[in-house]
């Protein structure tokens, strides 16, 4: 354990923290809020369990700051897609690539935004996923009409549920999940699904 600890306090804290944010998306990504453990988190980081808990406090604490992450990285992609002037696309298909491009690189990303909102009735956890909700809420109105934002919001949770009830493999199973994923990914399913075979 000592030289666990060695190693990290050769890394500066601000990476630190982020890899130990990274491997927490991927933990609670995949065994939920209530399967993930500190000690789960801390073997995916490579650092010794009391070193998290003396970083992050509690496991909910650590959560929080995940979903807090999780929706900056969403926002950040979306402002990219936004800022992205050399596309010939408009900007509702251009930040509609960017989240496909997110799913398919950081499937963690998407699981665990779906354990906060599963958690939205948690006194200090679903104030978070609220406010991180109408965060991106927020962004959309920034640059589309209301129904464009819902209709655009509604795709990401169509897209969020295909990926978190793991759908995909039923694929070349059952005509209707392919008719789902063809319609919902369009040309980029090739892509999404080898992205996401990588994450998994």
């Amino acid at each position: 354990m000592s030289s666990m600890v060695s190693k990290t306090d050769r890394i500066p804290a601000a990476e630190r923290r982020e890899q130990i944010l990274e491997a927490a998306t991927r933990v609670f990504g995949e065994l939920g809020y209530a399967g993930a453990t500190t000690d789960r988190v801390a073997k995916a980081a490579g650092i010794s369990q009391p070193y998290v808990v003396r970083m992050f406090g509690t496991k909910e604490q650590l959560f929080i700051e995940v979903l807090e992450r999780t929706c900056e990285l969403i926002v950040a992609a979306f402002d990219r897609a936004v800022a992205d002037e050399a596309s010939d696309k408009p900007v509702g298909p251009r930040i509609g690539e960017a989240y496909v491009h997110l799913v398919e690189t950081d499937r963690g990303v998407l699981l665990a935004l779906m354990q906060g909102f599963i958690l939205g009735h948690d006194p200090n956890i679903g104030p978070v996923a609220r406010r991180g909700f109408l965060r991106i809420y927020d962004r959309m109105r920034e640059v589309m009409t209301p129904d464009e934002a819902m209709r655009f919001m509604a795709q990401g949770m169509l897209i969020n549920t295909l990926i978190a009830s793991n759908l995909t493999v039923r694929i070349d199973e059952d005509e209707r999940v392919d008719e789902l994923f063809a319609c919902t990914f369009g040309d980029k399913l090739g892509i999404v699904l080898e992205g996401l075979s990588r994450s998994a």
